[in-house]
């Protein structure tokens, strides 16, 4: 009998954990436990960290999994190297599970930077008003740039105000639309977004509405993984697990 663990907290976690659900195969979806109350799941969870490539080397003994898929953002950088690393530790079989990159269309004005300090960097300029679409990770870097007013958007409150001197802290969770971005960009006077290239459709109404409103962005590109077997969909994931979508187990 197969166990999968899921590595998740993004929206094809979310779905590959219903599909494994709807055919009764056995897995378990974890969270890196950056989100308070995570969304509800059909299926066994765990919140936390593995404690390095060792530490999740040990789970997946311990835990008899036979097949890894992650799931992760595709900015969790380290989670997916310990990934890669641990499956080939002990041979267990891998798949990631991913979303392709934006790219820039016509109307789009992109600055492309490779990583979060490209993109303080690429603030040195007057006072503005920035939409961080960044989440709370990686907020304190900009505090290097204190004269921008930043607008910030997070799924849960911080324990701790973020060190920005100006800033309106927004509390929501997506999808989101694109009349509800444009709305709040203009109620907030954008002049400037700076947003991670997480791909998929989920958090890619920020840049249609940057686009209809004519706004640049400054966009990160995402960081460079170690070589793995990569798919866009659930189902050439449940193709990989040699489960038929269409016939259930």
């Amino acid at each position: 009998m197969p166990h999968i663990l899921i590595l998740g907290g993004t929206t094809e976690a979310s779905a590959l954990a219903n599909a494994l659900a709807d055919r009764a195969i056995p897995a378990t979806l974890s969270y890196a436990g950056r989100t308070t109350a995570p969304r509800g799941q059909p299926m066994a969870i765990r919140i936390g960290g593995f404690g390095g490539v060792a530490g999740l080397v040990g789970y997946l003994r311990d835990n008899e999994v036979t097949h890894l898929v992650d799931a992760t953002h595709p900015f969790a950088a380290q989670m997916s190297a310990h990934a890669v690393a641990a499956a080939a530790d002990i041979r267990v079989p891998m798949i990631a599970l991913t979303r392709p990159a934006w790219q820039p269309i016509a109307g789009d004005r992109w600055s492309q930077v490779a990583d979060i300090a490209g993109a303080v960097a690429a603030l040195d300029r007057p006072p503005c008003r920035v939409l961080l679409a960044l989440g709370r990770m990686h907020v304190d870097a900009f505090a290097v740039q204190p004269r921008h007013h930043y607008l910030l958007r997070f799924v849960d409150a911080p324990d701790v105000p973020p060190p920005l001197p100006h800033h309106h802290l927004v509390i929501d969770r997506g999808p989101f639309t694109v009349d509800s971005d444009r709305r709040l960009m203009e109620e907030h006077g954008i002049d400037l977004i700076v947003s991670k290239n997480a791909g998929g459709t989920g958090a890619a109404a920020k840049l249609t509405a940057a686009r209809q409103l004519g706004l640049p962005v400054v966009m990160i590109d995402r960081p460079i993984l170690p070589v793995r077997h990569e798919v866009n969909s659930v189902a050439a994931v449940l193709d990989w697990l040699g489960h038929d979508a269409d016939r259930g187990v």
